[in-house]
């Protein structure tokens, strides 16, 4: 049995997440007319990847003006309760698609890159925080913690999502492959020429399909108040996409396309899993239990505990 999968390549509307949130329900549901079951949005499409911000804080500093900055973008972030996951979760039940979304998640003065995961009828399902936001993210975006790397069984196959440069973290990928993730999802803001490769490089190890989702995005995207690094021509282009889908064994599906926004699709096979793996299976045959181990801590870690 094939199945139509797709990653969508749209830009977010940083200053309005609800905006946002339609604009990618209505291409959820675009791609759902054309067949496809699994849908994969960008990294921090609802909320806004803060390109070329510093919000304010050299060294040593705390500025005043990033302050404010901040505060906007604590703004546009969502809660899990909010009519944003409510009309991703309205489109998924009307489709019956599963979509994986990067949003920026409120959790009262903290935010988190997240990725959310919607199940047809069902709606929001769960939730991956991103375990380590890289270089100037940290500045903003709390560490998710092991409670939510979760992946989800599916009639067509075990999805999972990994973002960005946690996708070089080799002890995640190899938790990932051990929860048999065959839809490995890869919502990024990488936009630069290496990432093709190295999400072929985690096709072949995982020997998964990997559908991964950039941003095509513009300096008038993101409206006067952004701080942007780029300059503030509004043509200059922030994330140029990217975005591709690779079978399991390095081949690729589906672009890379740099040339705007787009939903990109493939007709894949499951059943070419079980061919891939059938010389290399890194936590099966190809594992060696006896010389490495790896410990997963997947407890929720809480800064207070009531007793």
């Amino acid at each position: 049995m094939t199945l139509t999968v797709a990653v969508a390549q749209i830009a977010s509307i940083p200053t309005d997440s609800l905006a946002t949130a339609e604009k990618a329900a209505a291409t959820l549901r675009e791609a759902a007319a054309n067949g496809a079951k699994l849908v994969v949005f960008p990294e921090a499409l609802i909320g806004g990847y803060p390109k070329g911000e510093s919000f304010g804080a050299p060294i040593g500093m705390r500025k005043p003006e990033g302050r404010a900055a901040f505060a906007r973008y604590h703004a546009a972030a969502i809660d899990l309760d909010g009519p944003e996951v409510a009309a991703l979760a309205e489109a998924t039940a009307e489709t019956g698609a599963f979509a994986v979304v990067g949003v920026i998640e409120r959790d009262g003065a903290t935010l988190y890159c997240t990725v959310l995961y919607f199940d047809g009828a069902k709606g929001l399902v769960g939730k991956h925080r991103k375990l380590m936001p890289t270089a100037g993210e940290r500045l903003v975006w709390g560490f998710g913690d092991g409670s939510t790397m979760p992946v989800f069984k599916t009639d067509y196959g075990t999805i999972g999502a990994v973002i960005c440069w946690e996708n070089y973290m080799p002890a995640l990928r190899m938790h990932m492959y051990h929860q048999g993730v065959s839809l490995y999802c890869a919502p990024t803001a990488d936009d630069r020429d290496t990432w093709l490769a190295t999400m072929q490089h985690i096709a072949l190890e995982g020997r998964t399909f990997v559908l991964t989702a950039c941003q095509h995005i513009t300096r008038a995207a993101y409206g006067p108040d952004h701080e942007s690094a780029l300059g503030d021509d509004p043509a200059t282009v922030m994330m140029r996409g990217g975005s591709a889908i690779i079978g399991p064994l390095g081949k690729v599906l589906a672009g890379p396309d740099f040339s705007g926004e787009a939903i990109l699709y493939a007709e894949i096979d499951p059943a070419e899993i079980p061919r891939a793996k059938y010389d290399f299976d890194v936590t099966g045959h190809y594992a060696r239990p006896d010389v490495f181990e790896l410990t997963v801590d997947t407890r929720a870690k809480s800064a207070v505990k009531e007793v």
